[in-house]
């Protein structure tokens, strides 16, 4: 059986029919992200690309302690975003430029004056964001991106450019966040060549490792764990495992790392 996780590419109208390298996409269908099914050893940990050639909705995750008081289970959202190409005037949207009040955010999600009150930062290649659940947040056009999140598919979204797509404010009220986004704890710049701790739990741990990780990177990741490759060679249990594909490692002691290779780890942490 093969390491690498199977791949399901997801045509979204918002979607690009020419993406980066090493992707591409099939003539005439615009594809707006590329998912790694989770494997059954790590079934609470969801990796994919994005790409936007056009704004996602405004919305929302709850955490799970909000979805467990729902009866719903651990099915919180919180997820990471590593900035992987751009085109001119790429932006995030996250969280606003001063306090919100509940009501008052809910006004500017019906009339869409909300992605005015947002905050919108320009980002390039190397940017990564984490999202903390209950962060009002939305991707803008033109963002190539990896993203690490829970394995969650519960989205409130509050403003949609007019799409027709269904609103959930009741929902998205209920947990939104009408406050700055603390840009110092969660944003960092990361050099495409470089080793760097990327997220610390306490759901989940990320790590850009280039070359073979140090053994401080080694104790962190004990068990099993995904092994995302950016460039250069990576083998899985003696399998190579190309750039832009997913794989399933048992540990550390089976992935091989290239010289020149630079690649992402991912674990759960619960």
């Amino acid at each position: 059986m093969s390491v690498a996780l199977p791949t399901r590419e997801v045509e979204k109208p918002w979607g690009m029919d020419v993406l980066p390298a090493p992707f591409a996409a099939p003539e005439g269908k615009r594809i707006g992200e590329i998912w790694f099914e989770p494997p059954e050893a790590l079934p609470g940990l969801l990796v994919k690309y994005i790409f936007t050639s056009e704004a996602l909705s405004v919305q929302v995750h709850p955490t799970d302690a909000q979805t467990r008081d729902k009866g719903l289970g651990n099915q919180g959202k919180e997820e990471c975003w590593l900035i992987v190409g751009v085109e001119p005037g790429a932006k995030l949207g996250i969280g606003f430029d001063a306090a919100i009040s509940a009501q008052d955010m809910r006004s500017a999600a019906l009339d869409g004056s909300i992605e005015e009150l947002m905050t919108w930062h320009d980002v390039a290649p190397g940017d990564f964001f984490y999202i903390p659940a209950n962060t009002v947040h939305a991707i803008g056009a033109g963002v190539s991106l990896i993203e690490v999140q829970q394995n969650s598919d519960i989205t409130y979204r509050l403003y949609d450019y007019g799409r027709p797509r269904e609103l959930h404010l009741e929902e998205g009220m209920a947990v939104a966040k009408g406050e700055p986004y603390a840009l110092d704890r969660w944003h960092k710049h990361v050099p495409s060549d470089a080793s760097q701790v990327l997220v610390d739990g306490p759901l989940f741990l990320l790590d850009q490792v280039a070359g073979a990780p140090l053994a401080e990177v080694s104790e962190r990741y004990p068990d099993a764990l995904l092994v995302i490759p950016r460039q250069g060679e990576v083998e899985v249990a003696g399998e190579k495992v190309a750039a832009g594909s997913c794989a399933l490692a048992s540990s550390l002691a089976h992935v091989r790392f290239g010289d020149d290779s630079i690649c992402l780890l991912a674990r759960a942490c619960t």
